[in-house]
């Protein structure tokens, strides 16, 4: 199962005829942005990563090269830098939509995209209804709850455990 998650521009977030527009990203391993690093960022318009990807490259090679390294240790160093790329071409794909102001409306776990789409959009349409199931009623919007803000979900202080003392000793100061 593969876990996409949904993009949309911030204004027609909400919107019902903007769903053309709206970005399925599939997040883990691209293969393909591994073999072709270059290509696959130009392919999916990440112009500044595209940009760092070759500065970097060029600064990593000729800063290796520099160093008294080997061609063969360069080489087996460029395959890392692919594998890399391979495994965060997605978060480079959500970084620039995110710099493009699109927001996210949701993660979807499924077998392929496709059924990600439907997915999405049965529990969009439900929503936009005003048919709101609380297992997928989540709101991204807010920062986390935290334990200094009164009013949220954590704003009162943990329970006490009825000894008052946390870990293996039975009472302060007791004998190990």
């Amino acid at each position: 199962m593969s876990v996409y998650t949904v993009h949309a521009p911030s204004p027609a977030g909400s919107d019902l005829r903007a769903t053309d527009k709206f970005v399925f990203v599939r997040d883990g391993f691209h293969f393909w942005a591994m073999i072709f690093g270059p290509l696959w960022l130009l392919w999916n318009r990440l112009w500044l990563a595209l940009i760092g990807w070759v500065i970097f490259v060029a600064a990593f090679n000729v800063g290796l090269s520099s160093l008294g390294v080997g061609r063969s240790s360069i080489f087996f160093a460029d395959i890392i830098v692919a594998l890399l790329m391979g495994f965060e071409a997605s978060s480079l794909r959500r970084w620039t939509l995110s710099r493009g102001k699109w927001r996210q409306l949701d993660v979807v776990i499924s077998d392929d995209e496709d059924t990600a789409e439907r997915r999405f959009f049965e529990r969009w349409s439900q929503k936009q209804r005003g048919i709101v199931n609380d297992q997928w009623a989540v709101d991204r919007g807010g920062p986390p709850p935290t334990r200094n803000v009164p009013g949220q979900q954590f704003s009162n202080p943990p329970p006490m455990p009825a000894g008052g003392i946390i870990g293996l000793f039975p009472e302060p100061g007791g004998s190990r």
